[in-house]
């Protein structure tokens, strides 16, 4: 019978049973014992009980019992500490034994015996194993050094084990030299300055001479080690690869990929001209063809690496396409990575077998891979230019199959063959114009409208076509209204007398019908543009773009090269650095390729276009690490910044600028000078428009039209349209500062203008009892939560209405949302007397466990004293968590606020508060909540906002107050949406105190 019959045995009063077989005289009874024991403790039934009985059983020549006892106490010495050193004699006798097998036991076991006082016995008995005369013992012993190094580092260093370490790497067994290497790289990350592997020529050597008789797990820690090293110069980087070339045939795919990866590194020294160049090109095939016949979990992860080795040298599998067709069996994330590498390794000689199996992809039933395979046919015509014609036609066939997504999704691909090659394939548009109604996709529409809008000379009905986008205008997405809306301008700047209606009728719904900011900004923009100067508008309107360019979603350069460094491991599988995922990261170092001194080789090679990738910008939030945690599940990305800050030309003028592409974008991210275009007060062509009203109010350039949101801030600098009583009609005078240059580019639209004064002191809410005495045997406990100097306190009143003296007081949290945990014991150094109140002030930390809780800033406290322990729950005003740095930069603002989506955005009233602005402003920043920048459009005041949390949330405000008007209106963005509800309590709470 199997030993799973343990496992089966559920009788009660089971350990009194085992306690007695455990101290039974039989040897057999006694293994059985221990055999129901370890079984037992495997499937969580508590045994410790049993502890000095099982350490009894530990004095036995029997390897097997010897073995189960070990693990037993591997498993419980951590909570019986005292017990454990029961067993160290035995341990260090162990050490001594004859057999080789029991010695390596002993000291492996010692080694994952997390106790200190144990630790201080290791000493000896480790430092005897690493010079055994067994390798065995000696290789276990190696290992053990790294463990130790975890629980006690400093004893390591003062014991000298590291130097023993150091001398391993040149024993003659090649077990122990990969152990030995393994322990000093574990130990090296958690000391990136330290320079352990101290890696020279004839340390490397020992190293390669170790490689080929080890086990296939101690060459993998051989070659991560290697890859570490940086050659002397090519001949050096030569022989390295030359002996590690061999790994390339190993049955073991870690292995293969370890050797690319060194290999991949080692290149990098080696000048393109030399014959072994070539040579290891065409080694490095074979091997990651063979990783693709492996089972699919094992295909996806030599894909994503190939993916990345492609990327850096497409000349290595660049005759090997073939492999990377898809198969009808293989998984759909396969399928995809594949689809991937064939549009990367697509070249003028291939282009035709891939275009051949791209359209065969797109007859397929899975619909998320035919869409990939459409946008594959698109990638290729981009990329390969003299394929671009052939494309073309393999789309039009496509279309003609008149499945739908297939339709759509063509369209969407076609639009961006347009871009690359203007006034070359517009002979399609009329094919194209057949399918419009079946389409319903917001991106295919959208792409239908501007190709419509970008070649309306050439589409006779063009007006025709848009006006039936336009009927159902606002249940169109955002994507689509916008394209729509410029697609019309465009139309009517090509055809002003026939479209005047049209675009007056857009304008409208733009502006006056819909409460979408970015699209309403957009509007005005036009409308400003169309109605001072339409010449300024053709030039920016019709304004020539840009190709766009071969391959967008190539990594960036220096991450690639990082990445490249640690292929092979999970990095190289997300395609993100260690430190993007390793929690804490603390031994996470940024590798990067050592090319040969002035090869001034490119990143690019001949094959990859020559797309450029700039440098990683710099990150607008700063992650800190784990926010609210997995518990929230929260897409924390931080955005990035586009560019440098803007620097924007003292002489330019409003209309200059280029504000279709995206609101501030341009301003932000573009520095060059327009030339000054003046603005005009007489426009021919002009229409009327769209509601003839009194008068309006004129407003210069830094005012806009009262928004619902911030995202207006993409637009407004535009200034509001309502400049006159119509388009054709602006005003004789306009108002002086109209015609001023911008000189400070946002430092206009962001004028704080009368927002300073002094900040108001911080609201501290009034202390509420947390505890009622009838609950606590007496004990009432009150108070209220302060954040003084960066410092979060938690003030409480603790007061005895017991007829008995307390003492001995003492406080712990449950997990919560913000990881909230006391930064000290609770300090009440003399007891309470019976009718005694007493203050207490507890510090605050934000390091604590984090779980999410309901509502989010809800604390769950257990507080003991020499009666019993209590327990009771507390909410804490968000602003506790808000940090003294949570003032963005405007710009850093903008950024923010458009790349936050607009789902994540709250909208919430606060009633009968009696406030001004400035007041408001200054009540706020008590609380570090900071105005980031105040203006006013028709008498509503609008401040914008920012507040960040302990765990690094950013929260963006943007605060509406009408004079007058008691109701305030406040919306707020942030990543965690959870935590609006309790910023607008908060809002709520300090302006209305």
């Amino acid at each position: 019978m199997t030993d799973s019959k343990y496992f089966t045995t559920t009788k009660k009063g089971e350990i009194f049973e085992l306690k007695a077989e455990l101290n039974s005289d039989k040897k057999e009874k006694k293994k059985e014992a221990v055999k129901k024991v370890i079984a037992s403790m495997t499937v969580g039934k508590d045994v410790s009980a049993l502890f000095p009985d099982v350490v009894n059983c530990m004095q036995t020549d029997n390897l097997e019992l010897k073995k189960l006892v070990y693990l037993y106490l591997m498993n419980y010495a951590k909570s019986q500490p005292d017990m454990a050193i029961m067993a160290v004699n035995t341990f260090v006798k162990d050490c001594e034994d004859l057999n080789p097998l029991i010695r390596a036991l002993a000291v492996r076991t010692m080694g994952c015996i997390r106790v200190d006082k144990i630790t201080e016995y290791l000493c000896e008995p480790l430092r005897k194993c690493l010079k055994d005369e067994d390798p065995y013992v000696r290789k276990t012993a190696a290992v053990c050094v790294a463990k130790l190094h975890d629980i006690n580092a400093q004893l390591v260093e003062d014991q000298g084990f590291l130097d023993t370490l150091k001398d391993l790497i040149s024993d003659s067994n090649p077990m122990v030299v990969a152990n030995a290497v393994a322990a000093l790289s574990e130990i090296a990350e958690s000391h990136p300055n330290s320079n352990l592997l101290d890696l020279n020529p004839q340390t490397i050597n020992k190293l390669l001479t170790a490689l080929n008789e080890c086990t296939e797990w101690g060459q993998i820690f051989i070659l991560d080690c290697l890859a570490n090293y940086s050659p002397r110069d090519d001949r050096e980087s030569q022989s390295i690869c030359e002996r590690v070339t061999p790994r390339l045939s190993h049955a073991n795919s870690a292995v293969v990929l370890s050797a690319v990866k060194v290999l991949m590194k080692f290149m990098e020294m080696l000048p393109k001209d030399l014959d072994y160049y070539g040579t290891l090109l065409k080694k490095l095939a074979p091997p990651l063809v063979t990783l693709l016949s492996a089972e699919p979990e094992l295909q996806y992860v030599a894909l994503r690496n190939i993916n990345l080795i492609v990327q850096r040298r497409p000349e290595i599998l660049k005759h090997e396409m073939k492999v990377f067709f898809v198969k009808y069996n293989d998984p759909i994330y396969v399928k995809l990575e594949k689809l991937d590498i064939m549009i990367r390794l697509a070249s003028q000689a291939n282009i035709a077998q891939v275009l051949a199996e791209l359209k065969e992809y797109a007859t397929e039933v899975d619909v998320d891979f035919v869409r990939k395979a459409v946008r594959a046919i698109g990638r290729c015509a981009i990329k390969v230019e003299q394929s671009a014609e052939r494309c073309v036609s393999t789309l039009l066939d496509l279309i003609q199959t008149k499945v739908n997504y297939v339709v759509q999704e063509a369209i969407v691909v076609i639009k961006d063959i347009f871009r690359k090659y203007p006034n070359k394939y517009e002979s399609v548009i009329a094919t194209l114009c057949e399918h419009l109604e079946s389409l319903d996709e917001p991106e295919a529409r959208a792409a239908m409208i501007w190709i419509v809008g970008e070649y309306a000379e050439r589409i006779d009905n063009a007006d025709e076509l848009l006006e039936s986008f336009l009927e159902g205008f606002h249940d169109e997405s955002t994507q689509v209204q916008l394209q729509l809306l410029t697609a019309i301008v465009k139309l009517f700047l090509k055809k002003p007398t026939e479209t005047q209606e049209l675009v007056q009728q857009v304008l409208s719904l733009a502006t006056q019908d819909s409460d979408n900011p970015d699209l309403r900004d957009r509007g005005y923009i036009y409308w400003r543009l169309l109605s001072t100067d339409p010449v300024a508008a053709k030039e920016v309107v019709l304004a020539e773009k840009p190709l766009i360019s071969e391959e967008t979603d190539l990594i960036e350069p220096t991450l690639l090269e990082e990445l490249i460094c640690h292929i092979g491991t999970l990095a190289s599988v997300y395609h993100k650095p260690p430190s993007a995922f390793v929690e804490g990261s603390r031994g996470v170092q940024h590798k990067r390729l050592t090319s040969s001194a002035g090869s001034g080789e490119s990143v690019e090679s001949p094959d990859t276009g020559s797309a450029a990738v700039s440098e990683a910008p710099p990150t607008v939030i700063p992650s800190q690490g784990d926010l609210l945690g997995d518990l929230l599940n929260l897409d924390l990305t931080p955005p990035t910044s586009t560019g440098p800050p803007p620097t924007t030309a003292p002489g330019m003028q409003l209309g200059a600028m280029d504000l279709l592409g995206g609101g501030l974008d341009s301003l932000i991210g573009d520095e060059s000078e327009p030339p000054p275009i003046p603005l005009r007060t007489d426009t021919p062509q002009s229409p009327q428009p769209p509601h003839q009203s009194p008068s309006p109010p004129h407003y210069s350039p830094t005012e806009v039209a009262p928004g619902n949101h911030t995202g207006s801030l993409g637009g407004d600098i535009g200034g509001s349209p309502a400049m006159g009583t119509g388009f054709g009609a602006p005003p004789a005078a306009m108002p002086a500062s109209f015609n001023a240059p911008i000189s400070g580019g946002l430092d206009d639209l962001f004028d704080l203008g009368g927002g300073g004064g002094l900040t108001m002191g911080t609201y501290i809410p009034p202390k509420s009892v947390w505890l009622p005495a009838m609950k606590a045997k007496g004990l009432e406990i009150s108070g209220t939560f302060v954040r003084r100097s960066g410092v979060i306190q938690m003030e409480m009143t603790l007061n005895n209405k017991a007829m008995s003296v307390m003492s001995d007081f003492a406080i712990q949290f449950n997990r919560n949302s913000f990881g909230l945990a006391p930064a000290g014991p609770l300090q009440i150094l003399t007891p309470i007397s019976p009718n005694q109140s007493i203050e207490a002030a507890l510090p605050l930390s934000t390091v604590g466990p984090v779980m999410k809780m309901e509502p989010l800033n809800n604390l769950q406290v257990a507080v003991k004293n020499n009666i019993d322990v209590f327990y009771f729950s507390c909410q804490y005003p968000i602003s506790m968590l808000f940090l003294e740095d949570g003032k963005m930069e405007r710009q850093v603002f903008l950024a923010t606020w458009k790349d936050i989506p607009n789902e994540n955005e709250s909208q919430f009233q606060i009633k009968d508060c009696h406030l001004n602005s400035d007041a408001a402003s200054n009540k706020l920043q008590g609380s570090n909540i900071f105005t980031i920048a105040k203006r006013t459009v028709e008498g509503q005041d609008m401040l914008y906002q920012s507040m960040k949390l302990t765990n690094g949330i950013w929260v963006l405000a943007e605060l509406r107050v009408q004079a007058g008007n008691p109701n305030y209106t406040i919306s707020l963005k942030c990543r965690a949406p959870e935590v609006s509800q309790c910023v607008f309590q908060n809002y709520e709470t300090v302006l209305k105190n």
